[in-house]
């Protein structure tokens, strides 16, 4: 028996090794491994690299690595020799129970380019756990009226282990009484059933003790036992019976606790006590206890725990009378949970990018998303999607993986990060949705060159500019972002009239202000042209360039010159009028040219002076000078005329030319007149005009001083006179707040007299010489008029003609009238 087991497993593997390889064969980007549970850490799963074709460089650089979507990671990958390792130890039972195959589905990811391969590895049983029963003991009250054939229910054993080394048989010992009733006893869905084949006798053996061992099918072989104690009553030969040995029931998942699920119903043909029966779950499954009892005494199946379509489809429950003597039947409930939408799709972001450049071609992989919806059917159907006014789209992958890809050109310039917001709905009623935001960065390019604001720029300037100064700004921008949106701005080489532009302006690299570099003239240069380049930090850097041009404004800096008549130094120019000269007849016309231009060149003419206002006029436009009276023979020969020669710039400027003009009929006439022309008869009238007033204004003060000296002696002798017949004392007397600065008086101050002498008797040439400081009085206010005496009267009065001693006799005059002193310079 053991060789076969051993023959049938071995031919089993064969069958599933070549199932799994060919289902490799057919699917690409998938493959299946099998390896034992209980493995250790570090043990070898399969070579996954050579069976997906893949080289260990392309697993290092594409960062591989295992996604199981679940918080434990059973599998791992070793990336320099391209294997799968068991990471945790795996223990099948708690992680499938009994679902068979067992397998662990994962998936192993890549990037550059993202590639997603599906690995699944079937976990296999080894016999490492023990059938065990619920209960260590039974006990059986059976009356010992018992017909033979007479089936008990035993308690199943349980055995977490499936397949060979599960649960396979069961053993009764002993057999004297009771037999296990023959069958496929490793069928979990069947029931285990003692059976009496020989009648029951209380009065020989009131209490049977048995052993029922369960045995597995492992190597090496594993069993459990259950103690059966029967007790033997008397008369009680009719056993309860269900109506059907099957019932079956529907519950949502959702169901609330005490739901009833279904009612079970049995009769028992005894009467009295022995009729009575009771209801009981026979299973030795905890989950099943966990959810559902019964009433023992109507049979109604009530749900006392919580159900959850996703944890398990469908229970089966065996449920158990009981009468008063211990006969039982049984029956099987199934019980089928209905699933309810009640799970959102679950998504998750195994791999994405926060930034992509904004030249990136259409689909490009921005994001991977697994959605998962543990519901079953419609209920867990997902569709995922997007915002319709992004330039993305989301792709299904394989089942349950989807991509986000660009859909078109990304410009950053329109926008700079995109919130994509992923929405997976499933298709229940009502649907329920998730959804999960990701934040995408667009990285700038290079792609935008600088733009001024305006196609060409034309500045201003008025000539005669300070070096240096800042005429205007030319301004550039770029769209683009940081060191590709940073405009530097150049000065692109030319010339002016074979000049560098260079010598001209300079342009500010970072600000773009054009300055001045040298002083404009516009007599010289009216006008020039230049091109500005505003160029980008980028790489490669883009640039884009303007015209420029400055005007030259013409500023007033130029007074007009008189072309005629010409001004000589040492000869004397006359026009001839004749004497029988008409009204309006033309002496002569001056002519002045302006080199400034506009309203700076308008020159107007103007008769400033003339020796006979009331003979000459001058054309205010065209500077002609014309006789406005009839020539007379009263009029003198020698007429001067100055014409003055105004632009009309803000502030004008001005020329004066002199024109001598002789009234003769005669050349010789003329010349004889014009020998002994004075070289400046006027300023030599205006000297001796303020040569008498000098004279006039020295003698004045003279006479004044002579008064003013002989009234003070006279006063003085008067006073001396008093004090010579008076007895009182002598007692000097000073006024308030007298002091003697210096020993001169009580003005601390200097005084300064003006000498006004003449260097030139010829040209009466008038020039005056002026002292370091001014003269400064000082007046006390509490003065009461008493004043010091004065000193050296009589030296003053030796010699009044003095020149040198006009100045100190005049401040003595003054302090003895005001009782104010000068004080002389040190």
């Amino acid at each position: 028996m053991t060789l076969d087991t051993t023959s049938n497993r071995t031919m089993r593997r064969q069958v599933l090794l070549f199932f799994l390889l060919l289902c490799l064969s057919s699917v690409l980007g998938q493959v299946s491994y099998s390896i034992p549970e209980e493995m250790s850490k570090g043990s070898v799963v399969g070579n996954i690299a050579n069976d997906l074709g893949l080289d260990l460089k392309r697993l290092k650089s594409g960062k591989a690595r295992v996604y199981t979507g679940g918080s434990v990671e059973y599998i791992g990958l070793n990336k320099d020799r391209g294997v799968l390792f068991v990471r945790e130890r795996i223990d099948r039972e708690a992680f499938c129970a009994e679902t068979t195959p067992c397998a662990l589905h994962f998936q192993l990811i890549l990037e550059n380019p993202m590639e997603l391969f599906r690995v699944t590895v079937e976990i296999t049983d080894i016999n490492d756990n023990t059938p065990t029963f619920t209960n260590a003991e039974k006990r059986f009250e059976i009356s010992e009226s018992a017909v033979i054939g007479s089936k008990f229910i035993l308690e199943r054993a349980f055995d977490s282990d499936i397949g060979p080394n599960g649960l396979q048989r069961y053993v009764l010992s002993p057999t004297d009484n009771f037999v296990l009733k023959p069958g496929n006893q490793a069928d979990r869905s069947k029931k285990v059933e003692m059976v009496l084949q020989k009648p029951l006798d209380r009065e020989k053996q009131e209490h049977i003790s048995l052993l029922l061992t369960a045995v597995d099918g492992g190597e090496p072989q594993m069993s459990g036992t259950m103690q059966i104690f029967v007790h033997v009553l008397d008369v009680n030969d009719n056993a309860p019976t269900f109506a059907k040995p099957l019932y079956r029931a529907k519950i949502p998942e959702n169901s609330p606790k005490s739901t009833s699920v279904t009612t079970v119903s049995a009769t028992d043909k005894d009467i009295g006590s022995n009729g009575e029966v009771s209801y009981l779950i026979s299973t030795g499954d905890r989950v099943l206890s966990e959810l559902f009892r019964v009433n023992s005494n109507t049979g109604e199946i009530i749900l006392v725990g919580a159900l959850d379509f996703e944890k398990a489809k469908i229970y089966e429950i065996d449920v158990e009378v009981i009468d008063s003597g211990g006969l039982s039947d049984s029956a099987k409930v199934i019980v089928d949970i209905v699933d309810i939408n009640d799970n959102s799709p679950h998504i998750k972001v195994p791999s994405k990018s926060d930034s992509i450049l904004e030249d990136s071609p259409p689909n490009t992989v921005i994001a991977m998303l697994s959605v998962d919806d543990p519901d079953s059917e419609n209920n867990g159907k997902v569709e995922c999607n997007i915002d319709n006014n992004i330039p993305f789209k989301i792709q299904t992958t394989l089942n349950g993986f989807y991509t986000l890809v660009t859909e078109v050109t990304l410009d950053r310039e329109i926008a700079s990060q995109y919130n994509i917001t992923v929405t997976c709905s499933d298709e229940g009623v009502p649907s329920l949705s998730s959804s999960v935001t990701l934040t995408l960065q667009i990285s700038d390019v290079n792609d935008n060159a600088p733009v001024f604001e305006r196609s060409s720029y034309e500045a201003y300037i008025v000539e005669n500019n300070t070096p240096g100064l800042s005429i205007f700004t030319v301004k550039a921008r770029d769209a683009d972002w940081n060191q590709n949106a940073r405009v530097s701005y150049i000065l692109e080489d030319s010339s002016v009239n074979g000049v560098p532009v260079s010598s001209y302006v300079s342009v500010s690299a970072d600000s773009g202000v054009i300055h001045a570099v040298r002083s404009f003239d516009y007599e010289q240069i009216k006008d020039f042209k230049f091109r500005v380049k505003a160029q980008d930090g980028g790489s490669p850097p883009l640039s884009s360039n303007v015209t420029v041009k400055i005007v030259i404004q013409d500023q007033n800096d130029n007074p007009p010159q008189v072309l005629y008549p010409v001004q000589t130094g040492g000869s004397v120019v006359a026009e001839m009028v004749p004497r029988s000269a008409d009204v309006g007849y033309l002496v002569t016309k001056v002519v002045a040219v302006d080199v400034d231009s506009g309203q700076n060149a308008w020159l107007s003419y103007k008769l400033q002076k003339a020796t006979d206002r009331a003979l000459f006029e001058v054309g205010l436009q065209n500077g002609e000078i014309r006789t406005i009276r009839q020539v007379s023979d009263k009029d003198a020969v020698k007429q001067r005329l100055t014409v003055i020669v105004e632009d009309n710039g803000q502030p004008s400027r001005s020329a004066t030319v002199i024109v001598n003009v002789a009234v003769a009929d005669s050349f010789p006439e003329v010349l004889s007149e014009f020998t002994d022309f004075p070289h400046d008869k006027e300023y030599n009238d205006n000297l001796t005009f303020y040569l008498v007033l000098a004279l006039a204004v020295v003698s004045f003060l003279f006479i004044t001083c002579l008064v003013v000296i002989i009234s003070v002696k006279i006063y003085r002798w008067r006073q001396s006179r008093i004090l010579y017949h008076s007895n009182l004392p002598v007692i000097p007397y000073y006024p308030p707040r007298y002091s003697d600065t210096l020993g001169t008086g009580t003005l601390p101050h200097v005084y300064n007299y003006e000498v006004c002498r003449t260097t030139d008797s010829r040209k009466s040439d008038c020039k005056f010489g002026r002292a370091g400081s001014q003269n400064v009085l000082i007046m006390d206010p509490s003065s009461t008029g008493t004043m010091q005496r004065i000193q050296s009267e009589k030296s003053i009065l030796d010699e009044p003609d003095s020149p040198l001693e006009k100045g100190p006799l005049l401040a003595r005059v003054w302090q003895s009238l005001t009782g104010l002193k000068a004080v002389p310079p040190p």
